[in-house]
């Protein structure tokens, strides 16, 4: 291959490399920004279901008596929450061992258990999460009097607020307060409709599956 043929190849490739770096490069020489990528944020989820326990202590008063029941009560609860951006959706239902009872001259009323069956509606800061809550009530109240005894199963209503913390992926804890009143039902031994209003702390945890 004659020198001159040799040259023309060299100077061919080497233009062609220079054409290819400068179509690479920007239109009036800038260089690129860097390549990025938006990461979603790492907030916590509230949606699914969740089932847990709970402790707490109610004080009330019944209706057409000068008994004021009151103690500890402890139950389970379980749920499902909808999650929409910050807002949280859910229901609710759970069941509660209680000892309020009070005895005030011949009589004596008691609350042996009740329950709830609620919706809640509430605001997530991630993983803290601020509610409220409402919905019915169910329960047993007990009437006593000189060796006497009548028990009545009343429904009701309830309202309540309360705020949870993820404490990690699958647990919580909460703290919450009830109003629940269980309407009046007519007693035999009193002669007169009983009821009984109570309100209620209490605090629990939940696993979320």
């Amino acid at each position: 291959m004659s020198k001159k043929a040799l040259g023309a190849m060299v100077f061919a490739a080497a233009s062609g490399i220079v054409s290819a770096q400068a179509a690479d490069l920007p239109y009036g020489g800038r260089q690129p920004a860097p390549y990025t990528v938006n990461q979603p944020l790492n907030m916590y989820s509230w949606a699914g279901p969740y089932i847990g326990g709970n402790i707490g202590y109610g004080w009330g008063d019944v209706t057409n008596n000068p008994t004021s029941p009151s103690g500890v009560n402890g139950g389970l609860q379980l749920g499902y929450n909808w999650q929409r951006g910050p807002w949280v959706f859910g229901v609710e239902g759970d069941i509660q061992a209680n000892a309020a009872d009070d005895t005030f001259a011949p009589w004596k009323f008691s609350n042996p258990w009740y329950g709830t069956v609620r919706g809640r509606v509430g605001y997530a800061f991630n993983n803290v999460l601020f509610y409220g809550t409402g919905g019915l009530a169910f329960g047993e109240l007990k009437g006593e009097t000189f060796g006497l005894s009548e028990t009545r199963d009343s429904l009701g209503w309830t309202l309540g607020l309360g705020a949870e913390v993820a404490l990690t992926q699958n647990w919580s804890a909460k703290a919450e307060y009830l109003y629940v009143d269980l309407s009046q039902r007519d007693f035999s031994i009193t002669g007169l409709p009983n009821g009984y209003q109570f309100g209620v702390i209490r605090l629990g945890a939940n696993y979320h599956f």
